[in-house]
């Protein structure tokens, strides 16, 4: 593979190819809407955590070192999920900054006549290509695009020195992404299926029912699909032929272990033939294993030598029992000093909600905030009886978890969250348990707000809201991620007959009548609830907090009485009903569909709160200081424990009795109904939708450390603030090896670029 000339994946074939599928689907030059750029004044924030770093023991800074490695290489598989063009603008954009530093490439930009603000606006744009992995918004799933003339971005691409040096290799990179990173045609607007958007999870021909025909494939032959693609084409004779592609270091033809070994063959199902293959993003996880395996040696105990031993099995042979295996020892590895998760995770970004996106995090305990996050655990139990269903629907036993506030060292993937509950498996989840995390160096710069981009509130609200809601967020994260996604049973029929409940004893509390629905074996929430579950779940989780958020003894763990906790509850209810609102700029109206799973389950709680009437939430369309429209929440204070509660109470007992019970039609009437965005009155949501558009501030991002062997130890690197550091952390991550992962990303993308060459 070393041996290979630069330039392959990049011959005159494939460039020709791109080159023709770009120009079918070129837009004519418009202004672009501003919801599809990164404004130049986007908030960037260094992710600090050189105290916690320094405090590790020098093994200690080994071990995270090799993991990060490992995250970092694992990271750029997401380029392959995003879009068909991601990959190359990565590269294009990393051999760019590789060559000259974002200083001295904007002198260069100065002097072929790009002005100081369109040579931001490629700045903001490079930074957010990094920081999402891709060019979709992992925080909503549109597109972004740069924000200046495309004829200026090519003249500074010819005149750069990566180009002086590689003119061949750098044309084919622009002809083969350069109208595709400038497209706003409607299809490439968002991530979707079919003539909804775009995705790589699928081949450009895949619609929602070859999804759906696939998902009950890999549940008969209980195939997971967290670390699957699916790939549709025809066969000599016209039948259709898909295949199902595992993540793996080894291919199909390689020696294949007892569990995958019945799998990996071709099944015929339902007219249909399914090929179940492997060896997807193959050379870019064979970085991740060799990385892993260096950080064994490092490890503090058996569990985490185990634990790695068994990822390293899954990456190479693509087996998601193995990741089990492996999250069972995670699950087990008890208050590390250096904690850490990797691999196939979240669903949110699949159309369909069932495979995962890679992402892998290293991050150190904080002490202090996590000595509150374990007196919450110690209460959990008795906390568990206050939520709004019958015993019968809750776990049968509590299992104690890890809940710890970490300052994240390395996040790689597409985005990073506040906070995290995992393993995502149902199976270990029900049984065996899971680990809480709040990243708490994370939740203390993303929601640091300055009181004149606070949108939609009363000045009197503001004060208060800058105030409080640190503490408030910090709150509803622990019961958020300890106590909602912890919480609640589903009720399972294995394949031998025998159920985890009483056929004859559960009674739904919402008909007074015998459960009918459950489970099957094999069947997992996310197979079940498709396209809902996520945001479902978060939904949830959400309601969890503000029901649970009420009780002054939650309060007092963390450390607020009196009239601070009466302020914390009002702010955290008052920050929900505000997210429900800014929900709305991630709702596309010409699909009807809703892009991120967390605001759409806000915006369900605004609805389900305004339905609860009784003046609790007043949501009023208005016209700012500038002449334009704006709009104003406010909430009730007094009516909280009176009016929302109860609300709260029996929406949450409705979703957890329908997910319990594997009820997906009653599950989806019901979502549906609160997800639904219309111009009717009062509030006319299409319209408000308008306002938060205009008005919207722009999601921030982080720069990262990079940590840097040196002799016997480790030292950490960090970089400033900004869009030139965030270029410069990324030019700096991979000094060994950037121009062979970037062959490899080109090669993974052409091998596939025909299943979405007829897109558009």
């Amino acid at each position: 593979m070393n041996g290979k000339p630069l330039g392959v994946g990049l011959q005159a074939g494939s460039s020709g190819r791109w080159r023709l599928w770009a120009r079918a689907i070129a837009l004519a030059s418009k202004m672009v809407d501003s919801q599809y750029v990164l404004p130049n004044d986007v908030g960037l924030a260094l992710l600090d955590c050189s105290e916690a770093f320094r405090l590790l023991l020098r093994s200690e800074r080994l071990y995270a070192h090799y993991l990060s490695r490992a995250c970092w290489y694992g990271g750029l598989v997401v380029l392959l999920q995003t879009s068909p063009e991601a990959p190359a603008i990565y590269v294009l954009l990393s051999r760019l900054f590789r060559a000259q530093d974002p200083d001295q490439l904007g002198e260069l930009a100065r002097s072929t006549g790009l002005t100081d603000q369109e040579y931001q606006a490629f700045l903001v744009y490079a930074a957010g290509v990094f920081s999402n992995m891709g060019n979709y918004k992992s925080f909503g799933d549109t597109k972004f695009v740069p924000n200046l003339p495309k004829d200026k971005l090519r003249q500074l691409i010819w005149q750069s020195q990566a180009f002086q040096e590689q003119p061949e290799e750098m044309e084919s990179l622009w002809d083969r992404c350069g109208e595709l990173m400038f497209s706003l045609d409607p299809q490439q607007r968002q991530l979707g299926l079919r003539e909804k958007g775009i995705t790589t999870y699928f081949s450009g021909n895949c619609c929602l029912e070859d999804a759906q025909l696939a998902q009950k494939f890999l549940d008969s032959q209980n195939i997971s699909a967290y670390n699957t693609r699916l790939f549709k084409e025809k066969d000599k004779a016209g039948q259709t032929c898909y295949e199902v592609r595992l993540a793996s270091v080894l291919s199909t033809d390689a020696p294949v272990d007892h569990e995958l070994a019945p799998k990996l063959r071709t099944f015929e199902f339902e007219g249909c033939t399914f090929r179940v293959t492997r060896g997807d993003y193959a050379p870019l996880l064979e970085r991740v294993v060799e990385n892993l395996q260096r950080t064994k040696t490092h490890a503090a105990n058996t569990n985490q030598e185990h634990m790695l031993e068994h990822y390293i099995r899954s990456f190479t042979q693509g087996s998601i029992a193995a990741h089990k295996e492996g999250s069972r020892c995670w699950i087990r590895d008890k208050g590390p000093i250096v904690e850490s998760y990797i691999g196939f995770i979240e669903s949110y970004r699949d159309p369909y909600g069932s495979r995962g996106e890679f992402e892998g995090f290293v991050a150190v305990v904080n002490k202090a905030m996590s000595a509150k996050f374990a007196q919450l655990v110690e209460s959990a139990e008795q906390l568990l009886l206050e939520l709004p269903w019958p015993r019968a629907f809750e776990k049968d036993t509590f299992l104690t978890p890890d809940f710890t506030s970490l300052d994240v060292l390395t996040f790689a993937g597409s985005g990073i969250p506040a906070g995290i509950n995992i393993p995502n498996y149902d199976d270990i989840r029900q049984t065996e348990g899971f680990k809480n995390v709040s990243l708490g160096n994370v939740l203390s710069v993303a929601y640091a707000t300055q009181k004149d981009k606070l949108t939609f509130l009363t000045e009197e609200d503001k004060d208060l809201y800058i105030k409080w809601k640190g503490p408030s967020f910090e709150v509803q994260v622990g019961l958020h991620e300890l106590l909602g996604h912890g919480s609640g049973k589903l009720f399972v029929q294995e394949e031998k007959g025998t159920c985890n409940f009483d056929r004859e004893a559960v009674i739904n509390p919402e008909t007074g009548e015998l459960i009918q629905s459950w489970y099957q074996g094999g069947e997992t929430w996310d197979s079940k609830f498709s396209t809902i579950a996520s945001s479902y779940e978060e939904c949830r989780a959400e309601c969890v907090g503000l029901y649970l958020c009420l009780n002054k003894d939650v309060l007092r763990i963390f450390e607020l009485e009196g009239e601070d906790a009466e302020d914390v509850i009002y702010i955290n209810w008052l920050n929900m009903v505000r997210a429900g609102l800014l929900g709305l700029e991630f709702y596309t109206p010409e699909t009807g569909t809703w892009r991120q799973a967390h605001m759409q389950a806000r915006f369900v709680i605004l609805r389900v709160l305004l339905e609860a009437g009784e003046g609790l939430v007043s949501l009023q369309h208005t016209t700012g200081a500038d002449g334009k429209p704006d709009a104003l929440i406010t909430l009730d204070r007094n009516k909280i424990l009176p009016v929302g509660k109860p609300a709260i109470e029996r929406f949450l007992r409705r979703l957890q009795v329908l997910k319990s019970t594997a009820d997906v039609a009653g599950g989806r009437a019901l979502y549906g109904r609160f997800s639904a965005v219309t111009d009717e009155g009062p509030e006319r949501f299409l319209s408000l939708r308008d306002t938060v558009l205009l008005r919207k501030e722009a999601r921030k991002m982080f720069v990262q450390a990079n940590t840097r062997l040196e002799g016997e130890d480790v030292t950490l690197v960090q970089y400033e603030g900004t869009a030139a550091g965030l270029i410069r952390s990324f030019s700096e991550r991979f000094p060994e090896d950037a121009e062979l992962l970037e062959r490899h990303l080109l090669e993974l993308s052409d091998a596939d670029a025909h299943f979405w060459a007829s897109q558009g």
